[in-house]
C-alpha cells in the first residue's frame, strides 16, 4: 500500500506538489494523470525517495525510502522515464534488478539466476539475453528496463511512462502484462487518457501540483474532472472512450 499524507515537494525554492494525500490499495494499478507540469513525475520520484520533501509523508508498505534504501529497494522498483544506456548484455541489466538482494560479492545465487529469466521470458527480452543494449531501439530497451524492475520482485512498482518509445501494438502488450502482475501494486505515470481509463483501477489526476480527483476511472470520467482540467470531452462509445477538444 502506497500513503501519501499532505506531501508538498518541489525544486529549490520552486513548490510543485501542493499537500497531495492519497492511498494506492494493495493489489491494485494506480495511475497518475494529468497536464504537463502537473507534478506527476514529481510525485513519483518523491514516493520513489529521489526527492526529499518539504512536508508531510510518504509511506510505502510500510517502510519510507529515508530510513534505508537498501531494504526500501526490496519493497519497491523504480523505473525513471530517462535512463542512461549502458555497454552491458540485455541479461547484465536486467540482473541490476537483484542487487538489493546481493551481498557484498555482488555474485548471483540460483534464486537471483531464476528471477532474472523469469522476468526476461515475462516480457520477452529473453531472446536478446546476449545483445549489446546499445544495438537495440528504443522499444525494444524500454521492454530490457520494465524487465530489470520485475527482476527485482518488489510488491510495489513505480513506472514514469512505461509506455514511452512503444508503438501502440507494444503498448497494449505492455499495459496487459502490467495488468497481469496479481498481487502487486503499481503506480504509473501515464499521458494517454484511453489507456489509463481502460487499464487502471485508480486515475489519480493531478491539476497544478494538487491532487484534482482520486478514483474509480469510469467514476472520474462522469465527474467532468478530466474535462475541465486537460479542456477536453470525453465521449464514451462501445469500444472504449475518445478526447475531443473542449466544447466538441
Amino acid at each position: 500500500m502506497i500513503e501519501l499524507q499532505k506531501v508538498c515537494a518541489g525544486y529549490g525554492g520552486r513548490a510543485v506538489l501542493h499537500e497531495v494525500s492519497l492511498t494506492a490499495p494493495d493489489g491494485q494499478v494506480t495511475a497518475l494523470v494529468g497536464p504537463n507540469g502537473s507534478g506527476k513525475t514529481t510525485l513519483l520520484r518523491a514516493i520513489a525517495g529521489q526527492l526529499p520533501l518539504t512536508g508531510g509523508s510518504i509511506s510505502v508498505n510500510g517502510r519510507t525510502a529515508a530510513e534505508n534504501r537498501r531494504a526500501f529497494a526490496r519493497v519497491a522498483a523504480y523505473l525513471p522515464q530517462t535512463r542512461s544506456v549502458p555497454a552491458i548484455t540485455v541479461e547484465t541489466l536486467v540482473g541490476h534488478g537483484r542487487f538489493p538482494y546481493l551481498g557484498l560479492s555482488r555474485r548471483m545465487r540460483p534464486e537471483d539466476r531464476q528471477a532474472v529469466a523469469r522476468a526476461m521470458a515475462l516480457t520477452g527480452v529473453d531472446r536478446w539475453a546476449g545483445r549489446d543494449l546499445r544495438t537495440l531501439s528504443g522499444g525494444e530497451r524500454q521492454r530490457v528496463y520494465i524487465a530489470m524492475a520485475l527482476a527485482q520482485d518488489t510488491p510495489v512498482i513505480l513506472l514514469d511512462e512505461p509506455t514511452t518509445y512503444l508503438d501502440l501494438g507494444r503498448q497494449f502488450e505492455l499495459l496487459e502484462l502490467v495488468r497481469s502482475l496479481t498481487g502487486k501494486t503499481v503506480l504509473l505515470v501515464l499521458h494517454d487518457l484511453a489507456l489509463a481509463l481502460r487499464y487502471c483501477d485508480r486515475l489519480a489526476v493531478l491539476e497544478q501540483g494538487r491532487l484534482a480527483a482520486f478514483d474509480a476511472p469510469q467514476a472520474v470520467l462522469r465527474s467532468g474532472t478530466l474535462d475541465r482540467v486537460f479542456g477536453v470531452t470525453a465521449h464514451e462509445t462501445p469500444f472504449g472512450c475518445c478526447f475531443t477538444p473542449g466544447g466538441q
